[in-house]
């Protein structure tokens, strides 16, 4: 261990000397204040399969040893499932991105589908065409939403595993070859 003088930054009050004796291992000869709890004195719980090593350690695998008989008493339903951690930045900002591509999707199905109206009329029924158009209007959003509701529970790659198919898949193919680039 280096000298406090090694330190790179020192401060006013840094000479003081009870600021070494927890650090030196040295007991405080002072009454501590009513109510404040001794940090040496509290146990420290452990997460399961960890073992304390080192100074002061003795009392705490002591201690564990007592816990780990009621441990095993314990069922798997008392435990909680562990929960998943939330999404970072760069995850919320690309479910924006894919959300964004998801709702121009639906915007270039609407607008492809009533360019190829007048086209298609002598195929299909106005009312079956009607129904059809809608349905592929709302398959981003369905998609989408159904994507990010069923793999709640799921690592996130899969979730943008299946964003990712759903661009490919769904891409508006009306509004791509009659829309404003086919014309």
């Amino acid at each position: 261990m280096t000298g406090r003088d090694d330190d790179a930054l020192t401060w006013d009050g840094d000479d003081d000397p009870t600021l070494d004796l927890r650090s030196s291992g040295a007991s405080d000869d002072r009454p501590s204040p009513e109510g404040a709890p001794d940090p040496v004195a509290e146990p420290v719980d452990l997460p399961a399969g960890f073992t304390a090593v080192g100074r002061g350690s003795e009392g705490l695998n002591a201690a564990e040893a007592g816990a780990s008989a009621s441990e095993a008493e314990t069922t798997e339903r008392d435990v909680p499932a562990p929960q998943r951690p939330p999404l970072g930045n760069g995850a919320l900002v690309a479910l924006g991105v894919l959300g964004g591509v998801y709702a121009l999707y639906a915007i270039g199905w609407l607008i492809g589908g009533l360019r190829l109206q007048g086209r298609a009329q002598y195929l299909v029924l106005d009312v079956m065409y009607q129904g059809s158009l809608w349905l592929a209007v709302l398959a981003p959003v369905l998609w989408f939403v159904s994507a990010f509701v069923l793999t709640r529970r799921s690592r996130p790659w899969v979730r943008f595993a299946w964003l990712a198919a759903g661009v490919v898949v769904l891409l508006p193919w009306p509004f791509v070859m009659i829309g404003a680039v086919g014309q």
